[in-house]
């Protein structure tokens, strides 16, 4: 069964957070991001009316809230390698699709912008290919969301690097390094394009086909595992030699245990070696994000994951 809940994002929750507007439950804007008023609000709902008090808008309440059976979220029916970069740009961005693809930083770590899932950045020369593919590829459509800025943005990539680190520079606060509007907004509803998401997963293929290599190794074989792998990937980098080597004593040590997955079993030893190896300050941050993979479900950063109702991300193989 499909849900969403606090952390969901998209046209599904702009349906109903306009239905809570219209029946006096909501007050906020209708903009497809599920955070702590829509939260309130469907929890208001389902007390008026009978229902579990728990914010989540399953079947039930997405049934008696627009009078249908729930339309499944859109990543849902996306090939894997699109639904394992989406659970971790969730995981950086404490939003779901599509504003999980539009997370946008400034220069507070010296790349001067940095954007997307894998935080893609202007200081390694790793944005300027996503944002030049977009302009080249999908001009239209670039053009509608940047407008009169658009040839400042094509000036500015055309331009030597240090212009563009510059340029970048130029539209942020010299502090906080938040982006100034309309760049900030601009850039994030590029995010939710069709089109810059697809060249993301795109760019992100080395990094998924390095996850499919993990899998092999370590004889995993799922959706699941194919996620698990992609995230330590981006977050971490690689698991290191030594690590390995305790994983696999771990896994020789594994005893069968009725009713629970071998392959689950796995992954949650490689979720935890994996933490343990981390910097101490991040050791439970990265521990918590790869069992809630490795589980099928969890809470990372306040945010309750479903992988399968969510994203579609199952124990089925990979094809």
């Amino acid at each position: 069964m499909a849900l969403y809940k606090l952390g969901s994002a998209g046209d599904c929750v702009a349906r109903f957070q306009a239905r809570l507007q219209s029946l006096g439950y909501y007050r906020g804007p209708v903009d497809g991001a599920f955070g702590g008023g829509t939260d309130a609000a469907i929890k208001a709902f389902q007390a008026a009316n009978g229902l579990r008090v728990d914010g989540v808008v399953g079947d039930e309440t997405w049934r008696k809230l627009l009078g249908e059976p729930i339309v499944p979220p859109p990543i849902a029916a996306k090939p894997v390698e699109d639904r394992c970069v989406a659970i971790t740009g969730a995981f950086e961005t404490n939003a779901g699709p599509p504003d999980c693809f539009a997370g946008v930083s400034g220069d507070f770590d010296g790349q001067a912008l940095s954007f997307g899932v894998c935080q893609w950045n202007f200081g390694q020369d790793s944005l300027q290919p996503l944002l030049s593919a977009m302009l080249s590829n999908h001009e239209a459509v670039a053009r509608s969301i940047f407008q009169d800025h658009f040839p400042v943005l094509a000036a500015a990539l055309a331009a030597a690097k240090d212009d563009l680190m510059a340029f970048a520079r130029s539209i942020q606060h010299p502090v906080k390094h938040t982006i100034n509007e309309p760049w900030r907004g601009m850039l994030r509803e590029l995010g939710r394009t069709a089109e810059f998401q697809a060249i993301e997963v795109a760019a992100a293929n080395r990094l998924i086909e390095t996850a499919r290599a993990m899998c092999r190794e370590y004889g995993l074989r799922s959706e699941r595992a194919l996620a698990l792998m992609f995230d330590i990937v981006v977050q971490n980098g690689s698991i290191q030699p030594i690590v390995k080597a305790r994983i696999q004593k771990d896994f020789e040590a594994l005893a069968p245990t009725r009713g629970e997955d071998p392959e689950v079993a796995r992954m949650r030893i490689v979720a935890n070696r994996r933490a343990e190896a981390a910097n101490p300050r991040w050791i439970e941050d990265v521990r918590i994000r790869k069992l809630c993979i490795a589980n099928g479900a969890g809470k990372v950063h306040g945010i309750d994951y479903d992988l399968g109702e969510q994203y579609g991300i199952t124990l089925n193989p990979v094809p």
